[in-house]
Order: structure tokens, then C-alpha cells, then sequence
């Protein structure tokens, strides 16, 4: 006996693809990841102004900016206003805008003083600057004398 077999009558075979267990792991990484994420936006205080690397040769003639305690500003051993800034540089570095200027700034000046006298700095022309902190000496060492005094740390392009 022959037997004629009708297309209707095959199994149906799943053409479906199970996704629950990809949804499972896209849970298991939402919460990993919710957990984790404030971990990484803790804020650390941070103290600069010390450094126990080997300090860098200090030019012949260096041009420092130094910003005071008092958020005053000083050329050299000269105390200037900030709005006389770029002539007193003009003149100090007698016109030559490639020249490095060493910016000082006091332990408690605040990090929006700095940036804005290093502004005033890049809007006067002058695109080359160190910044300037204590080497070889670790944080609450004895103050500095002038044979451990500031030297340059390194500055921007």
C-alpha cells in the first residue's frame, strides 16, 4: 500500500528564536552597570602643589607670574593690577610672545583664579606656560628654602 503524504501534514518545525535568556543577561548588565555607575563620579580632593620629581633647568631669565594669597598678582618681585597684566609682560619680556612664563600661584587660591589669570595670560598672547610648585619635597615637609624653591613642573605648548 502506497501511501501519499500531503504537505499539511508535516510537523511544524520552530522558527522562532528564544530571546529570554538574552533578555535575562541585558537585565543582569542594567543592574551591574546601575550599581557601579555612582562609584565612578566619587569627587577626591586633590592637593597639587608638591612634586618629588627631578626638577628642570630653570631658563637664564625667567618671566614669573605669581598669584597671591590675597588673589593679587605679582611680576618678578612687582605687584601689578590685573588689567595692567599684558603691558607689564610686554614689557618684561620685551615683546617676545614665545617666551615661557612661570605662573606661582598660593596654596589657597582657588582653581577660578587660576583659570582666569591663565586667560588673561592667553588673551595677552602668551601661550606658554608653566606651572610652578615645590620639587623634591614631600607634602608636609618644612617650607621652602631658596635651594629647594620654586622651579617649573611643566606648562602647555
Amino acid at each position: 500500500m502506497i501511501r501519499i503524504r500531503h504537505t499539511d501534514e508535516n510537523p511544524h518545525e520552530a522558527s522562532e528564536i528564544n530571546v529570554t535568556p538574552f533578555i535575562d543577561v541585558m537585565l543582569v548588565l542594567l543592574v551591574i552597570f546601575m550599581v557601579t555607575a555612582p562609584l565612578t563620579t566619587v569627587n577626591v580632593p586633590v592637593d597639587l602643589p608638591s612634586s618629588t620629581e627631578k626638577p628642570t633647568p630653570r631658563p637664564d631669565d625667567p618671566v614669573f607670574l605669581t598669584v597671591k594669597a590675597d588673589h593679587g598678582l605679582a611680576l618678578g618681585e612687582d605687584d601689578i593690577g590685573a588689567d595692567a597684566l599684558a603691558g607689564a609682560l610686554e614689557t618684561a619680556t620685551k615683546g617676545n610672545k614665545d617666551e615661557r612664563i612661570f605662573l606661582r600661584a598660593d596654596k589657597t587660591v582657588d582653581y577660578g583664579t587660576l583659570m582666569g589669570v591663565m586667560d588673561k595670560l592667553r588673551s595677552a598672547g602668551y601661550l606658554k606656560v608653566a606651572l610652578v610648585n615645590l620639587q623634591g619635597q614631600e607634602e608636609g615637609a618644612a617650607p621652602a628654602t631658596p635651594s629647594n624653591a620654586s622651579t617649573p613642573a611643566g606648562g602647555t605648548p
